[in-house]
């Protein structure tokens, strides 16, 4: 079997936010390679890190110690070209209609008018938007609104796509929809994906490995191989005995990290 490429290489990373006398050591000798094509999904409790882990990989953070490599090159100060971001919070342009803000990129690339209008066709095809193309954000659900976000970040064809929580805000039914879109989208195209999120469910679902991280300071715990077959319905998959053992055995390490946490605070009032 051919090993791909690594693009991302995370190397005994570390953040530590100071905030005046106060000092947050949020992430703590994290190191891992994620392969060309791959979907990797970093799950663990809230205030562990995995955003700051993300933000690191996207040069949005810079790491207090360690080092992030992008097909080989550092990340400093700026996201390499090849990366494309996926915020949580739906990020279009309400003055903008849908075809105008998933064409925002290519805009800034430089790519002229005639290209440009025929990829965000196909984009919008893709999305599953066609009708759409001249309404304004104010008038879509959340759900499409970040279909749109992902779109936008899709068209200009990154090579590696950076996702925190882009899901996260949305009901059960709409995050669904968008996990089959997702994964039809992934399966067209095959970046390499780093995905951000507090959903064990989501993260089995989408990810081809599942990264779970300890409680702050964030460390990798342990890295699960999804055994689960694509291409995945994602209704289907959900009532399988093998989605069922993944489910149960990854919950396993990342429920005991939940119940540290819970911990902590009862120990510091029982101190007091």
């Amino acid at each position: 079997m051919t090993v791909s490429r690594v693009r991302i290489a995370i190397r005994d990373l570390e953040k530590t936010f100071v905030e005046g006398a106060r000092e947050v050591r949020a992430v703590a000798g994290v190191s891992l390679d994620v392969r060309d094509g791959e979907f990797v999904a970093l799950v663990g409790p809230s205030g562990c890190g995995k955003s700051t882990v993300l933000n690191m990989i996207g040069a949005l953070v810079a790491p207090s110690a360690g080092s992030v490599l992008v097909d080989g090159q550092p990340v400093r100060d700026r996201a390499p070209r090849q990366v494309g971001y996926v915020f949580q919070k739906d990020t279009v342009f309400p003055w903008r209609t849908v075809e105008d803000n998933i064409a925002l990129g290519l805009q800034y690339r430089g790519v002229p008018p005639a290209a440009r209008a025929a990829r965000v066709r196909e984009a919008i095809a893709l999305g599953g938007l066609q009708g759409f193309e001249q309404a304004f954000p104010a008038t879509l659900s959340g759900g499409m609104r970040q279909r749109v976000a992902l779109l936008r970040s899709l068209v200009v064809d990154p090579d590696i796509l950076l996702m925190d929580e882009p899901f996260g805000a949305l009901d059960t039914h709409t995050k669904l929809t968008l996990h089959a879109a997702l994964l039809f989208l992934w399966e067209a195209k095959h970046q390499t994906v780093v995905f951000v999120t507090h959903d064990l469910s989501e993260a089995i679902t989408l990810a081809d490995r599942v990264v779970v991280m300890t409680r702050r300071p964030g460390r990798i715990k342990r890295v699960y191989d999804v055994k689960l077959p694509r291409p995945r319905d994602v209704i289907r998959l959900r009532e399988s005995d093998e989605y069922s053992r993944e489910y149960g055995e990854i919950w396993h390490e990342l429920g005991q990290e939940f119940e540290l946490g819970e911990a902590q605070p009862k120990a510091s009032r029982a101190e007091t």
